[in-house]
């Protein structure tokens, strides 16, 4: 159960002005299990911008308990006071895999705490770890040295770009394969971290996870992102660009965003525990010269 619903219903608009408008089985947010119609209708015209309204007429009205996908004058959030973070990287561990083929992390000891004990007194121990890996390893942000030979990199990228800031969540319908430019109109995202949320990480770890039908983000829809002011680009898929044979080596999206300063998060999880929006986002690397790409703890807070 998770504690959001939405209404399934007809409506029939008339406005001042003249003219109609009418929509069948549409859904929207609503804050609890129970609407009556003229709150669903207030909701409505709010949610769609509708101005110079005389009378909806709302009909063959259905609860249903689903996620939030993000409707003006819900509340993302319950009232309250304080904050919740969510946890939005996979973690990592020695051997796993996160892009089939490429090389595995190997987790070791540089400093047992057995060997550490004839250094300090007698009680004191240390564990110094070490790892070594690719940079594409696990959630990793992609910085525009990544594409760019003259583009910033881990240590180039400020932190207003990656830090505490303003998001939302974009609910992709199941079996979504291409995010375009159509699916992202809805959104206002200037100044703000966009999270796609695919589902795709539900395979993370296995041989599906690379398959050809992997979720991505299509090259009009980086440009629209961009044309609107994002701030930075996350999916829970493998790749933010198609990579099934037929795409043939191209990488639109990375190109447009990275050309355009934007950061990219690959291979997020958890965006099913986030509301629409309302929150904030971060996925900050260690500040390492020269190097394009690196696994980030990336999270959610939520106040």
């Amino acid at each position: 159960m998770n504690g959001e619903f939405r209404a399934q219903f007809d409506a029939d608009v008339t406005f001042a002005n003249g003219g109609g408008l009418r929509t069948e089985g549409f859904r929207l947010d609503i804050p609890g299990r129970s609407i009556t119609d003229e709150d669903l209708a207030a909701l409505f015209v709010r949610h769609l911008g509708l101005l110079m309204v005389a009378e909806v007429r709302i009909t063959g009205t259905t609860i249903v308990e689903e996620p939030h996908k993000g409707g003006r004058g819900v509340a993302a959030t319950a009232p309250g006071t304080g904050h919740r973070f969510v946890e939005l990287s996979h973690v990592v561990t020695d051997g796993m895999t996160t892009l089939p083929g490429w090389p595995t992390p190997r987790i070791t000891e540089w400093l047992t705490r057995e060997d550490s004990r004839s250094a300090y007194a007698p009680g004191t121990e240390f564990q110094v770890g070490r790892i070594d890996m690719i940079a594409n390893t696990g959630t990793y942000l992609d910085t525009p040295a990544h594409r760019y030979a003259d583009g910033s990199d881990l240590a180039g990228v400020g932190l207003d770009r990656l830090a505490e800031l303003p998001a939302l969540v974009v609910r992709l319908p199941v079996g979504t394969r291409a995010v375009d430019r159509l699916l992202l109109a809805p959104y206002d995202v200037a100044g703000k971290a966009v999270l796609l949320h695919t589902g795709w990480d539900a395979h993370f770890g296995t041989a599906r996870y690379g398959a050809p039908e992997a979720p991505h983000l299509t090259g009009d829809g980086a440009r629209a992102l961009v044309d609107a002011g994002v701030a930075l680009v996350g999916i829970d898929s493998i790749n933010i660009d198609d990579m099934s044979p037929a795409a043939g080596g191209t990488r639109p999206a990375h190109s447009i965003l990275l050309a355009a300063g934007v950061p990219i998060v690959e291979h997020l999880t958890g965006l099913d525990q986030l509301p629409p929006d309302g929150f904030r986002f971060t996925a900050a690397p260690p500040k390492v010269a020269g190097m394009g790409t690196f696994p980030v703890r990336a999270y959610a807070r939520i106040d």
